[in-house]
C-alpha cells in the first residue's frame, strides 16, 4: 500500500470517527439537558389561566376594601420566632380569632409551610418556625370576623434567622 493509499484510508476512517463522536457529544449534552429541564421546576403559576384572569376583578375589589379598613400589619422574625401583629387606624390592636402564615420560596415549592399562629399578648400572635437564610413569601390571613379573611403577601429576605 502506498503512502497516498494509507493517507485516504486513515483520513476516512478517522473522519468517520470523529463525526460520530462529534454528534455524539451533541446528543448527549441535548438529552441530559432535557433531562433536567423536565425534572425541574416546572414554571407553573396557577393551574387554569383563563379562570385566574376571571376571577382577578373581585380580587382586586377585596383588595380596595381591605385597604379603605386602614389597618397596619407589623412582621417580625428573630431567632425562629415569628411575631404579627394588626393594628387599626389609632394604632390598638386588632382583635383577631386567628392568624395563619403561609411561607413560600418563591421558585421552590418543596419547603413551603403552614404556621398557625398563637395568641399572645397585647393581641400579638406568636408562633416558633425558624427558617432557612434567603428570599421568603409570607401569604398571611388573618380572620377578623369579617366577611373575608384580612390577607397579606410579603416578601422577606433572611439572613441568620432574623429579617433583613
Amino acid at each position: 500500500m502506498s503512502a497516498s493509499q494509507r493517507v485516504k484510508s486513515f483520513n476516512g476512517r478517522h473522519m468517520l470517527a470523529i463525526m460520530l463522536g462529534f454528534f455524539g457529544v451533541i446528543i448527549t449534552v441535548n438529552m441530559t439537558m432535557a433531562y433536567f429541564a423536565r425534572a425541574s421546576w416546572t414554571g407553573l403559576v396557577v393551574e387554569n389561566s383563563y379562570v385566574a384572569s376571571q376571577q382577578f376583578n373581585a380580587k382586586m375589589a377585596e383588595t380596595r376594601a381591605q385597604e379603605a379598613l386602614g389597618w397596619t400589619s407589623a412582621l417580625t422574625l428573630e431567632g425562629g420566632k415569628v411575631r404579627y401583629n394588626l393594628t387599626d387606624r389609632a394604632g390598638h390592636s386588632v382583635s383577631l380569632k386567628s392568624v395563619t402564615l403561609k411561607f413560600m420560596h418563591p421558585v421552590d415549592d418543596r419547603e413551603d409551610t403552614v404556621v398557625e399562629m398563637v395568641r399572645g399578648g397585647d393581641g400579638i400572635y406568636e408562633a416558633f418556625h425558624p427558617l432557612n437564610d434567603g428570599v421568603w413569601l409570607a401569604e398571611i390571613s388573618a380572620d377578623a370576623g369579617l366577611e373575608k379573611p384580612y390577607r397579606e403577601l410579603l416578601r422577606l429576605q433572611l439572613e441568620r434567622g432574623s429579617r433583613l
